[in-house]
């Protein structure tokens, strides 16, 4: 396949940046995305010019850094799949594609494609853990029951990646998809429970001071993720969060 590629081009955080026109070929329909802006950025070495600056590492659909929004669709147009995992086969011979990084006032770009995300690490760091009473006689965590809907529930949220497409698909750039997944991975189970108050107060809270948005309900955030997360984590989060402003200290 012959291609042009309009690519977002930043050198940094307080660089204007601009859209900058590429062409490649010889691509197989069996490269992966990632393939293809390898072979671009190795034409762009061989011509003595800048590669293109995009995150990935394990390009296998788990770690969730190969984020990037193409022909204006986060991942690219499949669906349940990471870009790493977006094959070439998707396009035509011919097309122009449009690939830009996350837009979102709370992943400023650092270079070309590449986002700063911390802001999920700060939010999980408000909430994201647990207390758990080593002294004594500690109950092992395999021997406490679980109902198999709230193991499987928990399981389907922790599937989350945090990759960012829920926030980069959305309107109003809300987090509450990914917030709302780790609340649950925790809220469900009972050794979440202790810190369950808490929790999501803290997390939502630092959400709203990271500058995401607030949520609509419009889905765009469901159909984006790789991993499947749905709105109904959204919901659990926010039944936790009225309860936690209703008790009583």
């Amino acid at each position: 396949m012959n291609l042009t590629l309009k690519i977002w081009r930043q050198k940094g955080p307080q660089d204007k940046g601009k859209m900058v026109d590429y062409k490649v070929s010889e691509i197989s329909e069996h490269m992966s995305f990632l393939e293809m802006m390898d072979v671009l950025n190795e034409q762009l070495v061989n011509s003595g010019e800048e590669p293109v600056a995009f995150d990935h590492d394990c390009r296998e659909g788990i770690c969730g850094m190969c984020s990037l929004h193409i022909n204006g669709e986060a991942h690219g147009p499949d669906r349940g799949i990471t870009t790493c995992q977006l094959h070439m086969r998707m396009f035509k011979d011919g097309d122009t594609i449009t690939i830009e990084p996350w837009r979102a006032k709370a992943f400023p770009v650092i270079k070309d494609l590449v986002v700063d995300r911390t802001a999920f690490e700060r939010i999980q760091q408000a909430g994201g853990y647990i207390s758990v009473n080593t002294s004594g006689n500690t109950q092992d965590a395999n021997s406490i029951p679980i109902p198999k809907h709230a193991a499987d529930e928990a399981m389907d949220a922790a599937a989350c990646i945090g990759c960012g497409a829920c926030v980069a698909s959305c309107k109003n750039s809300s987090a509450m998809l990914f917030v709302g997944a780790k609340v649950s991975q925790f809220a469900l189970l009972p050794q979440g429970r202790v810190e369950a108050t808490d929790r999501v107060k803290n997390m939502v809270a630092q959400m709203d001071l990271e500058g995401f948005g607030n949520c609509t309900n419009t889905g765009a955030c469901e159909v984006e993720c790789p991993k499947g997360i749905t709105l109904e984590n959204i919901a659990r989060m926010n039944r936790e969060l009225v309860k936690a402003n209703l008790i009583k200290f």
